[in-house]
Parts: structure tokens; C-alpha cells; sequence
């Protein structure tokens, strides 16, 4: 099955969709090509098989990429654009805080 450009982008957007990978995401951005290890101690997320899972899912997004260091695997983030979206996000989320606040106050 041919998938729509729609579709793809829809499937960016689900890799986004995890508090985890959003994490993985920012941290890669910020800090630069990690090792899994190194990604579990910044970042949590559980066990490193569950976050292997989680960086599997943003690979197949394309969102990640990785490369073999010897025994390593190392993870960069592949869609810098990316973090431009996320601070659009975390602006808009800041503002809606801001809103829901002063709705209580005004109660």
C-alpha cells in the first residue's frame, strides 16, 4: 500500500506523541549524538528496553537517526526543524497555562 504524504506526517507526529520521545527529542537538540546509556541517564524512561523501543519508533519516523560506535549505538536527531515545532508547542502549552490560571483566580 502507497502511503499519502498526509500519512507520513501523521506517523511524525504519533513518534512525537509520548512524553519519553518528546524528551529523547529535546535532549538531542540541546546535547547532541548520545549513546542509549547516556540517553536513559538524562532522559528516564524506564528500562533501556523500553526506550530502545521508544527510539526505534522515532527512527522509523525519521526523526532519529543512528550509527554503530563499536559496541554503541549512538542516536542524533535527524529533523532538526523539529525543535523550532517544539518551542512553537511549548509556547503555545505556556499560554494556555496562563489562561487556565487566571480563569481560577477569577472564580
Amino acid at each position: 500500500m502507497r502511503r499519502t504524504f498526509l500519512e507520513m506526517k501523521a506517523e511524525v507526529l504519533k513518534a512525537l506523541g509520548h512524553p519519553t520521545r518528546l524528551a529523547v527529542v529535546e535532549m538531542l537538540g540541546a546535547r547532541g549524538e548520545r549513546c542509549v546509556c547516556e540517553i536513559a541517564e538524562m532522559v528516564g524512561g524506564g528500562d533501556r528496553t523500553t526506550l530502545s523501543k521508544h527510539l526505534a519508533i522515532l527512527k522509523a519516523a525519521g526523526v532519529v537517526a543512528d550509527r554503530k560506535d563499536g559496541l554503541w549505538v549512538r542516536y542524533r536527531l535527524n529533523c532538526p526543524c523539529v525543535g523550532r515545532f517544539l518551542t512553537c508547542i511549548e509556547q503555545m502549552v505556556r499560554e494556555r497555562i496562563g489562561e487556565e490560571r487566571a480563569a481560577l483566580k477569577s472564580r
